[in-house]
């Protein structure tokens, strides 16, 4: 039986269980990224940030340590970096329906494709780190991609 501390830990890992769905648990944690989103949306950019900024490494030690505590690698029940990634992916880009729906299908294609570095964050580099820089790059690719459909529509 987990600990106390370990079931927090899971709890915040697996995007409040979200990472135990039985199918997609990726794109679920996706779901639950745009939660966190519409949240902190109409916050300054400096303080959504600093939000990203701290999530980031929120997500890479509770990562890490929850992959210890389920004992296998970048687990798929761990959602805290595709969150993350959808937090990035969402930096600096306006408020709307469309782009939340375009945003979320851009991170999970490019976090599916795992285009390069995405890759080689996914495959060289352990532990938590591991598990959120690929979304990190995931993000900024799909974030770079709403930029550009931003300047092209305007």
């Amino acid at each position: 039986m987990p600990s106390f501390f370990e079931r927090v830990i899971l709890f915040i890992a697996t995007g409040a269980y979200s990472g135990y769905s039985p199918i997609v648990p990726g794109t679920v944690g996706t779901l639950v990224g745009i939660g966190l989103y519409l949240i902190i949306c109409n916050t300054s950019p400096l303080i959504y940030s600093t939000i990203a900024l701290l999530l980031f490494f929120l997500a890479v030690l509770i990562s890490g340590k929850a992959e210890k505590i389920l004992n296998e690698k970048d687990s798929i029940h761990i959602v805290i970096d595709e969150i993350f990634g959808f937090i990035v992916t969402m930096a600096f880009v306006p408020i709307s329906f469309l782009y939340i729906v375009l945003g979320f299908f851009f991170f999970r294609v490019f976090d599916i494709l795992k285009i390069f570095p995405v890759n080689f964050f996914d495959e060289k580099v352990k532990g938590g780190y591991g598990i959120v820089l690929d979304d990190l790059f995931a993000g900024i690719y799909a974030n770079l991609l709403l930029q550009a459909i931003r300047f092209f529509r305007t």
